[in-house]
C-alpha cells in the first residue's frame, strides 16, 4: 500500500451548474422577448370612421357594412373584436378583451358588452367602461371601410 490518499477530482459545484442553466435559460426568454415585431402595435390605433384613412390596408373581412346595426354592434369572437356603427356609416372597432382582468367578453345587448368573469361593462359605441371593476375603456382597433366591406386592419 502506498500513503497517497486518493483524492476525488472537484469540479463544478452543483450551485455552479444550476446558475449556468438559469442563465441560459434567462438569456433564451428575453432574447424570444426582445425579437417582437413592432408591426403589430399599429392594430392599437384608433378605429376607423370611414376609409379614406385606411384604404389599402390588408387583414381580414369581417363584415358587410349592413351586418352591423346603427346604435349597437356586432362580436367577432374568433378576432376578439367588436364593431360597432355609433351613427349612419360611422364604424369603431374595439377589442372584446376586458381590459379588467383580461376576460374574452361575448354577451352583447344593445350597445352594452359586459364582461361575465367580474361584472365590468364597456360601451361598444366608444369603447368606455359603463361599470367597473374596470377603469380602463376597451382597446381601439382598427378597420377599413371600403364600400359595404369592414376589414379589420
Amino acid at each position: 500500500m502506498t500513503s497517497e490518499s486518493v483524492q476525488p477530482k472537484s469540479g463544478p459545484s452543483r450551485r455552479t451548474v444550476v446558475a449556468a442553466v438559469g442563465a441560459a435559460g434567462l438569456t433564451v426568454a428575453l432574447t424570444a422577448c426582445g425579437s417582437e415585431d413592432k408591426a403589430s402595435d399599429s392594430s392599437t390605433e384608433q378605429g376607423a370612421t370611414g376609409g379614406a384613412a385606411n384604404e389599402g390596408a390588408g387583414g381580414a373581412a369581417l363584415a358587410k357594412t349592413s351586418d352591423i346595426p346603427e346604435g349597437s354592434g356586432k362580436i367577432f369572437k374568433d378576432e376578439k373584436v367588436v364593431v360597432s356603427q355609433p351613427a349612419a356609416g360611422d364604424y369603431k372597432a374595439f377589442s372584446t378583451i376586458c381590459t379588467h382582468r383580461d376576460c374574452p367578453m361575448v354577451d352583447l345587448k344593445d350597445d352594452i358588452i359586459s364582461c361575465t368573469c367580474h361584472g365590468s361593462q364597456f360601451s361598444v359605441l366608444d369603447g368606455s367602461v359603463k361599470k367597473g371593476p374596470a377603469v380602463e375603456p376597451l382597446e381601439a382597433k382598427q378597420i377599413s371601410v371600403k364600400g359595404d366591406s369592414i376589414t379589420l386592419a
